[in-house]
């Protein structure tokens, strides 16, 4: 008598199922809006208006004005204002350029990593990415961590609720993380909307601080007199008070921040109708209008915010524990406009600070899974949201515990993160410019590219622990990069088979009697070698003469690259040898993927015969891993019991 399974089981076993489905739907929200370059037109009405598409950006930028001041004035002291004023007249004259020029050679999304990839090839071209993006990777989690923390300070400091919050700011930051990765765990593709009326919020409210503080910068006729003679007193001459304030600017970097993410968000903008994928001539457009509008709204905020800050807020107010530390502005609203006014500033600045933290994610959503999955250095469900967003959030949790929640702490990562990204953009587009030929440009971007250099390696020097960190995250990324590669190092890894004219009509004559191929490493691809190799295999594995071989040959062209389609060529040598030759990044994974294909298409199971390779079987193993080749014949088997379970319908493999 049967007996059925029961029904508490089947039920877990199809919760689980559904769990599964839930967790691996859908690849990245953000990868989502990548047709890929063959995409046709474009409709007019896809994509957004570029001002709505800044609001997006704009919750990373213009949310930096939450703490933004207050770190001027610790780096400068008095002379903020005159450090802020370099930082500006960067970002004008070197950031923005940059960054139009990305643009315009990175329109889907990748920003200056996809240039610099296309420069350099093989292992080290891998290797620099993974460079990058750890880099990357930094500049977007601590832009998660900094902005909560900062949201946690300003909820921590309002006079209403200091007393009962002052000692929960890790709390608050940590739930503030967690409600982020909420949001992305039930499904976010984009919130444009809900940025531009969070933006539009904050930059007026912004603004009423601004005017606010002016009015009392004039009507205390005293406050700038004694602003002048403090700095001429501490630093002699105007000469002097600029040397210093260029020396102390590397502090203010975090000014610089969003400029990626006005690249990484560039897919969402409304092209021209004729806009293709490779030609999106709109999306540029707009783009560039995107960048352009912020930078300069950004850069009116900053000169006056820093202004107003350094010569109303007493020097002790901004140092940690102080009542403006990482919310100067905040402090000027409550002193100015009464509790009311700042509590409404504060949620304004909460709001817009955690979403920061959504523009990030979005942004590390959008650039992880376009490269690490591509190499073969994530596992499949890195493609999916969930599982991604999982571990984002995890990773923001150790390093919000790491940093204690502190925004001081966090940043000089953040800066290094920031400037290192803005340093190899700034030298992708000198190298783009120099391969265009244009002279000029080229220069501009070259001094550029020196300016955020210094930049970048005096904050390091300034400030090691953001190094540190990024050295982590890039440690990390390769480590756990390597360690997927490896345990996927025998799928099959060929994304399509395409036979040319010569390779079909080889397969179609041979599948009428038993289909052996011979793989075959080319040397000289003289009469000699392909003689000698058909003796050898007939006399190794006791094969009559009259039986029918094709010999296979794969070229390992990039041994670093993953997955790719593959092409097969026919060709016939000295009138009477058939060879199937095949590009491939790896021989075994490649002769899997033909075998396969050929039984698939005849119905009928191949044959491949090899000699044993000499050699160390681990040295062997080494080379297969990071050249494609070594030891072919078991790899080659081993992969095909990984794609095929059933042995019945296995190719065989003969090695003799």
């Amino acid at each position: 008598m049967a007996t059925s399974a029961p029904a508490g089981s089947s039920s877990l076993a199809a919760l689980r199922h559904r769990f599964r489905g839930w967790m691996l739907e859908g690849l990245a929200d953000m990868a989502a809006h990548h047709p890929g370059p063959h995409a046709g037109p474009r409709s007019a009405h896809e994509g957004q208006r570029w001002w709505r598409v800044m609001c997006l950006t704009g919750v990373d930028y213009f949310s930096t004005l939450g703490y933004q001041p207050g770190i001027a004035a610790l780096a400068a002291g008095l002379l903020s204002p005159v450090a802020t004023v370099v930082l500006v007249i960067v970002t004008l004259a070197g950031a923005l350029p940059v960054y139009r020029r990305v643009a315009k050679e990175s329109p889907h999304g990748q920003g200056s990593i996809a240039m610099l990839e296309r420069l350099l090839s093989f292992w080290k071209g891998k290797l620099f990415v993974l460079t990058l993006l750890g880099f990357a990777a930094t500049d977007f989690l601590i832009t998660i961590t900094l902005s909560a923390a900062d949201a946690a300070t300003h909820l921590v400091e309002n006079p209403h609720l200091t007393s009962a919050l002052h000692d929960k700011q890790m709390i608050i930051t940590i739930f503030l993380v967690a409600l982020l990765g909420a949001v992305f765990l039930k499904g976010f593709l984009e919130a444009i909307g809900v940025a531009v009326v969070l933006v539009g919020l904050y930059l007026c409210l912004n603004a009423v601080v601004v005017v606010v503080g002016l009015g009392h910068v004039l009507t205390a006729s005293h406050v700038v007199p004694d602003w002048t003679r403090a700095l001429t007193t501490e630093h002699g001459n105007v000469l002097a008070m600029v040397g210093v304030a260029l020396l102390v600017f590397p502090k203010l970097a975090l000014g610089l921040s969003g400029f990626e993410t006005g690249v990484a968000v560039m897919p969402h903008i409304e092209g021209d109708p004729g806009d293709t994928e490779e030609r999106p001539v709109g999306r540029i457009r707009g783009a560039r209008k995107l960048l352009t509008t912020a930078a300069v709204i950004m850069s009116v905020f900053l000169i006056i915010t820093s202004f107003i800050t350094t010569l109303l807020i007493p020097a002790e107010a901004f140092k940690p524990g102080g009542p403006a530390n990482g919310r100067a502005l905040a402090y000027l609203a409550h002193e100015y406009l009464g509790s009311a006014f700042g509590t409404v500033y504060d949620i304004s600045t909460i709001a817009i600070l955690w979403f920061a933290g959504a523009s990030a994610m979005a942004g590390l959503l959008n650039l992880m899974p376009q490269y690490l999955p591509r190499y073969g250095m994530a596992p499949h469900w890195a493609r999916a949201v969930r599982p991604m967003v999982l571990v984002f959030t995890l990773i923001a949790f150790l390093v919000t515990w790491i940093f204690d929640a502190s925004v001081d702490a966090q940043g000089s990562a953040y800066a290094t993160g920031v400037l290192v990204l803005i340093s190899s953009a700034a030298i992708a587009v000198t190298i783009a410019a120099r391969r265009a030929g244009e002279h000029g440009w080229t220069i501009g971007f070259a001094l550029i590219a020196v300016v955020f250099v210094y930049t970048t390696v005096a904050n390091v020097i300034e400030r090691p622990d953001g190094v540190k960190i990024g050295a982590c995250f890039i440690a990390g990324i390769i480590l756990l990069s390597f360690i997927s590669r490896l345990a996927r190092a025998f799928e099959l890894r060929v994304t399509s088979v395409v036979l040319d004219g010569m390779a079909e009509r080889f397969i179609r004559d041979i599948a009428h009697r038993k289909i052996r191929f011979i793989a075959n490493e080319p040397d000289q691809r003289d009469v000699a070698e392909y003689r000698d190799k058909l003796q050898q295999i007939r006399t190794d594995n006791d094969l009559p003469v009259e039986d029918d071989f094709i010999f296979v040959e794969v070229t390992v062209k990039d041994p670093s690259e993953f997955e790719s389609e593959m092409r097969v060529r026919g060709e016939v040598l000295h009138g009477r040898f058939r060879v199937l030759a095949l590009e491939s990044a790896a021989v075994s994974n490649a002769l899997a993927a033909l075998l396969l294909h050929v039984r698939d298409a005849t119905g009928a199971r191949p044959h491949i015969y090899f000699e044993w390779t000499e050699g160390n079987p681990f040295a062997q193993f080494l080379r297969f891993f990071l050249f494609g080749q070594g030891e072919v014949a078991p790899v080659t088997r081993e992969v095909l019991r990984e794609a095929e379970p059933n042995r019945e319908r296995r190719p065989r493999v003969h090695v003799g």
